[in-house]
């Protein structure tokens, strides 16, 4: 039987106040949940949630959209084993996507239930990641892109090529130019430059796909 003492901590950070009182209510009702504060997001909130020292921090749409994501990092970082569940939010890929990146364990729709809420929550404060099946799938593609780009030890033996630098011969081998490879790794264009001359340069080829060749007779799957 779950105790007071063990209970899960949660904490509530959501614009609407409303909102607020209502999930407090039903989530104090449950044995294994108790909630140690709540607030609208603010300069303040931070400090709020630091001295309260939840397990689960619920966040609303809003307050997502607000922070960009940034109050999770702050949170996970000074109160630690913290998790995070959003709630309220759009079914949209890379909302998503950048949420999980940002450390969030739990994502539910604007339309998902109370009830759906509820069992979100007790399973992130069980350590269980929740999201929307539709989102599923989004998520298996990134895991599957991501691994593909994962460095090759032996082209870094080999060649000597940074993490980086591997990083963009697989970008290379996809036919970007140096501004496409800028824009989607955030990158400045002269930065790209910079780096493909220091991998010529390395690796003696006399341009960017020769280097795409040899990184293949490495084994780097490009």
């Amino acid at each position: 039987m779950t105790t007071a003492s063990n209970a899960a901590k949660v904490f509530l950070l959501a614009q609407n106040r409303l909102l607020r009182e209502a999930l407090s209510r039903i989530l104090d009702k449950k044995g294994d949940m108790t909630v140690v504060g709540s607030c609208a997001l603010s300069p303040i909130a931070a400090e709020q949630i630091i001295t309260a020292n939840p397990d689960v921090v619920v966040m609303d749409s809003f307050s997502a959209s607000v922070a960009h994501l940034e109050f999770v990092r702050d949170v996970q970082r000074d109160v630690i084993g913290v998790r995070v569940v959003m709630i309220g939010m759009e079914a949209d890929e890379q909302a998503f996507l950048q949420s999980v990146r940002e450390g969030a364990l739990g994502y539910m729709l604007k339309d998902a239930s109370a009830l759906e809420v509820v069992a979100a929550v007790r399973a992130v404060a069980n350590r269980e990641a929740v999201c929307p099946p539709q989102l599923c799938a989004c998520l298996f593609r990134y895991v599957t892109k991501q691994w593909s780009q994962v460095p090759n030890y032996s082209v870094k033996l080999g060649l000597g090529l940074t993490n980086r630098e591997q990083q963009l011969v697989l970008l290379i081998g996809r036919g970007l130019t140096n501004k496409e490879i800028a824009t989607q790794l955030q990158l400045a264009e002269q930065t790209v430059r910079n780096h493909v001359h220091r991998m010529l340069r390395k690796v003696g080829a006399n341009d960017r796909f020769a280097v795409v060749e040899l990184c293949r007779m490495q084994g780097l799957a490009v």
